[in-house]
């Protein structure tokens, strides 16, 4: 009985971990299909949205897969090679979301500029975390200081717990770039019908909820740590 619980819980969990990233993954590649719905291309449909915004020190370029973003130090939004050059629904959506994140940037919407320090400060963070768990081992040999020990897993923690909680923090600023600037760009422009609109609501919700699957990918990071600490 106890072990069924176990296996229930077990179950549970690693369903809240993994789905949120499988039905966003499923969802964008759904909507990457056909690949010529369109006349024009994602990349093309960022220049054009910029355009019409009067905001020309943003530029527009080809990524590596899967890392479409904007980038707001170097004024450039990049989308991955299918969303640049594809023509699909979700090429033409996830464009119009990377402009919402520069129409917040131009705006000075102060939930994307505290975003961007925090995610800053969380790639040090993550990274000096990961280091002080690595390090206990051989600190606890060299001061037999039990003291040591805890307070560099205690450190570990809360780097890597930091790094958790600024992709949650994020949600906000991805929700508002998806459906209170991308989606109304789209329908006023009347560069999607009613029916593509609805699909369209639930690529943004994807695009919105990537940061919610990263974050619940870290805690998993954070529970290897764990484990690997343990052996």
């Amino acid at each position: 009985m106890h072990i069924l619980f176990l296996i229930i819980v077990i179950g549970l969990i690693g369903g809240l971990i993994y789905w949120p990233g499988y039905w966003v993954n499923k969802v964008l590649v759904k909507y990457k299909e056909p690949d010529d719905l369109f006349s024009g291309t994602g990349g093309e449909l960022a220049v054009h949205l910029l355009e019409q915004l009067n905001i020309d020190n943003v530029g527009v370029e080809e990524a590596r897969p899967g890392q479409d973003h904007y980038d707001p130090i170097m004024k450039v939004v990049r989308l991955s090679p299918d969303n640049f050059n594809g023509k699909s629904l979700t090429a033409i959506t996830v464009a119009a979301h990377e402009v919402g994140h520069v129409m917040q940037d131009e705006s000075g919407y102060s939930l994307f500029k505290l975003r961007h320090k925090l995610v800053k400060l969380a790639h040090y963070t993550e990274k000096l975390g990961s280091i002080a768990i690595v390090s206990i081992p051989v600190f606890a040999l060299l001061t037999h200081s039990p003291v040591v020990g805890g307070g560099l897993f205690l450190l570990g923690i809360l780097g890597i717990a930091f790094g958790t909680l600024v992709h949650l923090v994020t949600l906000p600023v991805e929700w508002d770039a998806s459906f209170k600037r991308a989606l109304p760009l789209l329908i006023r422009g009347e560069y999607i019908n009613e029916m593509q609109s609805k699909h369209a609501r639930k690529i943004l919700k994807a695009a919105a909820l990537t940061y919610v699957a990263s974050s619940l990918a870290s805690i998993l990071n954070f529970y290897r740590w764990i484990a690997i600490l343990r052996r």
